[in-house]
C-alpha cells in the first residue's frame, strides 16, 4: 500500500524560506507570484491492506517523527488500491 504525508507550516507561522523562493522567482521575472509557502512531502509503501491501520499508523508517524505538530499540519493520502 502505498500513502503520501504532506507536512506545511501552519498559516501562522512566518515561512523565510518560501519569502526567499518567491524573492528569486520575483527576481527571474515571475511578477505574477505573490506568495510562496514550502513544506515537505514523504511518500511511503506500507505492507498490509488494511487502510484504517495504515491511516492510524500514518497518524502516529506524523505526530512522532513527521511533523512538528506545534508550527506544522499534516495530511495524508492512501493510493487506491488496484
Amino acid at each position: 500500500m502505498k500513502a503520501r504525508v504532506t507536512v506545511t507550516l501552519k498559516s501562522g507561522v512566518l515561512d523565510p524560506q518560501g519569502q526567499a523562493i518567491q524573492g528569486s522567482l520575483q527576481s527571474l521575472g515571475f511578477a505574477g507570484v505573490t506568495a510562496v509557502r514550502q513544506g515537505k512531502v514523504f511518500d511511503l509503501e506500507l505492507s498490509g491492506s488494511d487502510a484504517a491501520q495504515a491511516e492510524a499508523d500514518l497518524k502516529a508517524m506524523c505526530e512522532k517523527l513527521l511533523a512538528n505538530t506545534v508550527i506544522e499540519n499534516y495530511t495524508i493520502e492512501i493510493a487506491a488500491q488496484a
